[in-house]
């Protein structure tokens, strides 16, 4: 093996085991906050506001994170990143409720300036002809790290101090890979010919992968059990439809990866698209059949899965330097709204349609991306 082709190797590890650090973090905080608010006797409407403060808190920092980047280097405001995150972790346990709010704007903020700088980071150093494979391989071992999380908090329990403490100290092993690598952390050099915001004019198909991604994981994840009851299964039934949707995310991932590096990023994501299109389409006609439907779901989740890792492949193989930081600034924001409008959404599909509202909201969802690929491939003909 070439010395540089190992370098290479072992930057890109570096930057896939960071994230996964931080996302087995998140997938700890995530439901440990809402149990502790619900334990406390908040409302659901507040503890449902709790959480989209992460959310808005990303969405504030991050169309400054690569100017930021670019002054001050990715491997200082990652470390900065890294010990905010920490403190404000295990800040939770010790603060009042109402101070939960601005806590977990700039707990949000922090991780979203992680992720921002390590998706950065990872396109950056991932070859040309293997750029869908390396976002494959991140995808899966992202999805990993958020299964892994509620498994940690069966070893510790959801009281006390000792799970934040938990929590936080996995956000801190995030400091391990950025000391690796050191000096091998690519940086910016150059000034971003656009912003952040305007990337999202600049490449719709790639940025909105993000957008309906987001939507559908938090709304689709977040209402799945409620479906499953709706639809007269028990209650461990409707339990692991989330878990069915995610394993197809988790399976799915690399051969998609490795698929996009071969054939047209945007036409893939429109198979990807249509695909979940007909799986929505499918759910009300198997629900009453368990196998069937989870067979659907499973299938239904690797291909929406893929939208969040062949979207970013995509911004990868269009954008360098500074220009790329945007883009991946742009792509999180949007993420990161779809995190926020998904589950109102897709909750008043079900209000307002019955049961498969579910299914119709995220068939839409998918089926209105679906539209814009076919608009600018139209469009890229003439």
């Amino acid at each position: 093996m070439k010395p540089d082709t190992y370098s290479r190797q072992m930057v890109i590890t570096a930057a896939i085991l960071l994230i996964a650090f931080v996302g087995i973090s998140l997938s700890i905080f995530i439901p440990l906050l809402s149990i502790a608010m619900e334990r406390g006797q908040v409302s659901a409407t507040l503890s449902g506001l709790n959480t989209a403060m992460a959310g808005i808190g990303t969405l504030a920092i991050a169309p400054f994170i690569p100017r930021l980047a670019a002054r001050f280097g990715i491997r200082s405001i990652l470390l900065i990143a890294i010990m905010v995150a920490a403190l404000t972790a295990i800040s939770f346990p010790f603060t009042s409720f109402s101070l939960w709010f601005p806590i977990r704007f700039v707990f949000g903020a922090a991780l979203g300036t992680l992720f921002v700088l390590s998706e950065y980071w990872i396109n950056a150093a991932a070859p040309e002809d293997r750029r869908g494979m390396v976002m494959g391989i991140y995808a899966t071992v992202l999805s990993l790290g958020f299964a892994a999380g509620p498994l940690v908090l069966l070893a510790t329990g959801t009281s006390g101090i000792l799970p934040y403490c938990m929590g936080a100290g996995i956000i801190l092993l995030a400091l391990l890979p950025l000391l690796l690598v050191r000096g091998s952390v690519p940086e910016i050099h150059d000034n971003a010919n656009t912003s952040a915001i305007s990337m999202m004019a600049a490449m719709p198909v790639a940025t909105c992968a993000a957008l309906v991604f987001g939507a559908i994981e938090t709304g689709g994840f977040a209402l799945f059990p409620v479906y499953g009851l709706r639809n007269a299964m028990t209650e461990t039934t409707a339990a692991t439809l989330i878990s069915i949707a995610a394993a197809g995310n988790v399976v799915s991932q690399i051969p998609l990866g490795w698929l996009s590096d071969r054939v047209s990023r945007p036409q893939l994501l429109l198979v990807c698209a249509l695909i979940g299109v007909l799986g929505c389409i499918a759910m009300p006609f198997t629900v009453a059949e368990p196998w069937l439907f989870f067979a659907v779901l499973f299938v239904w989740g690797g291909f929406t899965g893929g939208l969040y890792t062949v979207g970013l492949a995509h911004l990868g193989s269009r954008f360098k330097g500074a220009d790329l930081a945007n883009a991946n600034a742009a792509f999180v924001m949007l993420y990161s709204i779809g995190l926020i409008v998904g589950p109102p959404l897709v909750g008043a599909g079900m209000d307002l349609l019955g049961v498969h509202g579910f299914a119709v909201v995220l068939g839409i969802m998918l089926a209105l991306y679906a539209i814009l690929i076919l608009q600018r491939l139209a469009l890229s003909k003439h």
